[in-house]
């Protein structure tokens, strides 16, 4: 299976498709309305709190630019430090590579099930699937995986994964699916989150205490130290990342910082960017392994799955900063309104946008460049300065050059770009379309306006009225009346002239 198939959902429609289909959702829509304007506010209320907010953004910026430009050095250095600190590095350079590495140290333990920490890397991979067709099963213990999983859904936000769902629906998913997963379902379960929450933490319990075996992700690795970085909310990851006998770590190699103390930067953009909140309730950090504290046996597999190809782009590559914090989905009017499964892809809304087709190739998620209205919104939220409007241009403009190679005969719009380039390139030809226009508008017009048309202009018609075009073009307007003033002014030197 290749690193396409797994960013990417097979199957899905493409982004218009199923923008639609979302957009009839209203429950969807008051889902994502109401979490998005929580998390929205809290954040700006947090990021208001620290005056240096937007140095500190600058200076995120600038740290991640500085690793993308030496990264094959950074991720050296990582390597030498992680194998020092008695850990074994693993390099993946796409998914089913990587599949295959961690299937075979989970295989190597003799163990047949693992925990897991929320991981964007092992989404993207599909690593859940691959280690089921080995006979292995994956256990997620993020609140919001976990609900995503026993409901056998795939995720719709960075951070708030089933976003998509009501308490009523999760109770109802519990209710059906925990009985399945080796406990009894509980015979009174309401819909309050307390309720809910305890009954996926006395479901996780017992998986935490006989694992020998995680997988996580990872948020951050510092190259000096071989330091690898978790930050979480509900202790889950803590729990994995300490009791096991195993610990493998499969990370994207744009996550790497240069240095430990680069963590101050960004503990303090992230957790206000996502959740809103002044700090991570747990921020766990190992180093290798430790003789009588923690896992005895370390793994960390770089993965590059695209991002290599990624980083030749020089504008591009800007989306491998990203620190996924989620800012950008919380703040766009487009995500709001479709949600995450509308993107087909592990990353959805304005980083999905930009990230996907880059690693996947933009011939394979060619609409998604095109989901954003370009208002900005993002740019102004990301703590690390992605110019994600600036990448969408550049991606529209490459997605339009790749459907034009793929065609053996231009498109309709190709040809009408090619005429209007003629006819721009020449005054004359130019004021001749404008007479015509002005001719053809009168003839079609109705008030002014020019409502629906048919064939290849009803998909621009159909959703809009377009003024008719004026009876006169303003270079007409200026050359008649300025020929008119200086007929004016040399008739009255004339007559001047006589007196």
């Amino acid at each position: 299976m290749s690193g396409a198939d797994n960013v990417v959902w097979l199957g899905t429609p493409a982004f218009p498709e199923a923008a639609r289909t979302a957009l009839a959702d209203s429950r969807l829509r008051a889902n994502l309305r109401r979490a998005t304007g929580t998390i929205r506010d809290k954040r700006l209320a947090v990021a208001a709190e620290l005056e240096d907010w937007e140095e500190l953004r600058e200076k995120a910026a600038a740290i991640k630019r500085h690793t993308l430009r030496h990264l094959d050095r950074h991720l050296l250095r990582l390597e030498k430090a992680v194998t020092a600190a008695g850990g074994t590095v693993h390099w993946a350079a796409d998914a089913a590579e990587a599949n295959h590495i961690v299937t075979q140290l989970v295989q190597a333990t003799g163990e047949s099930e693992v925990v897991k920490v929320k991981s964007m890397a092992t989404q993207e991979i599909g690593l859940n699937e691959a280690l089921a067709d080995a006979g292995i099963r994956a256990y997620e213990t993020d609140l919001a995986e976990l609900i995503v999983q026993l409901g056998g859904d795939r995720p719709s936000h960075i951070l708030v994964p089933a976003i998509h769902r009501g308490r009523s629906e999760i109770r109802e998913i519990f209710l059906r699916e925990m009985g399945e997963w080796g406990r009894p379902a509980p015979e009174v379960l309401t819909d309050d989150p307390r309720d809910l929450a305890e009954a996926a933490r006395l479901h996780l319990r017992e998986k935490f205490l006989r694992a020998k075996v995680a997988v996580s992700g990872a948020n951050f690795a510092a190259a000096d130290t071989g330091t690898v970085a978790v930050v979480e909310s509900e202790g889950n990851g803590r729990m994995c990342l300490t009791l096991p006998e195993t610990l493998i770590t499969v990370m994207g190699i744009e996550k790497v910082l240069p240095t430990f103390a680069d963590l101050d930067v960004f503990l303090q953009l992230l957790p206000r960017s996502s959740t809103g909140e002044r700090m991570n309730p747990y921020t766990s950090l190992w180093t290798g392994v430790t003789e009588g504290d923690g896992p005895s046996d370390f793994h960390l597999v770089l993965l590059d799955n695209g991002r290599t190809a990624t980083l030749a782009d020089e504008v591009g590559r800007q989306a491998l900063s990203c620190i996924r914090c989620s800012a950008c989905l919380n703040v766009c009017p487009v995500y709001e309104r479709t949600g995450g499964h509308a993107y087909g892809s592990v990353y959805p809304g304005p980083i999905g946008a930009v990230l996907t087709p880059q690693l996947v190739g933009i011939e394979n998620a060619a609409s998604l460049p095109f989901a954003s209205t370009l208002c900005g919104a993002c740019y102004d939220a990301c703590p690390v300065k992605i110019n994600i409007p600036e990448v969408l241009v550049h991606l529209r403009a490459e997605a339009v050059e790749a459907k034009r190679r793929s065609r053996r005969l231009p498109t309709i719009e190709a040809l009408a770009m090619k005429a209007a380039g003629a006819v721009l390139s020449s005054p004359r030809r130019l004021a001749a379309a404008q007479r015509l226009a002005a001719l053809g508008g009168r003839l079609i017009a109705r008030d002014g306006r020019i409502g629906a048309l048919p064939g290849p202009f009803a998909r621009w018609s159909g959703t809009r009225d377009t003024p008719a075009p004026p009876r006169e073009s303003l270079r007409s307007w200026w050359r008649r009346t300025r020929t008119t003033a200086r007929d004016e002014r040399h008739t009255t030197a004339a007559e001047k002239g006589r007196r």
